[in-house]
């Protein structure tokens, strides 16, 4: 597994289905925070888009936020 280090960064509603979101994150960079320093040092820079269809899970989601991402191999 591999652990990464992400900030919300946008919230959208899709106008197509209202309870439909998209959620920006970037990678986290050095801000005075010695653990983003860790992380930006192992990667530097990143984002992820999704869209959310689900308002319970992209309640989750707050602006600002900092979330773990973990990548794991499917068998």
């Amino acid at each position: 597994m591999v652990r990464g280090k992400f900030q919300v960064t946008n919230i959208t509603s899709n106008h197509w289905n209202k309870e439909s979101k998209t959620i920006k994150l970037q990678a986290v960079y050095d801000n005075g925070i010695e653990e983003n320093a860790k992380y930006a040092k192992a990667t530097p820079s990143g984002s992820i888009e999704i869209q959310i269809d689900n308002p319970p899970a992209a309640e989750f989601f707050e602006l600002g936020k900092y979330v773990y991402v973990d990548f794991s191999e499917v068998a």
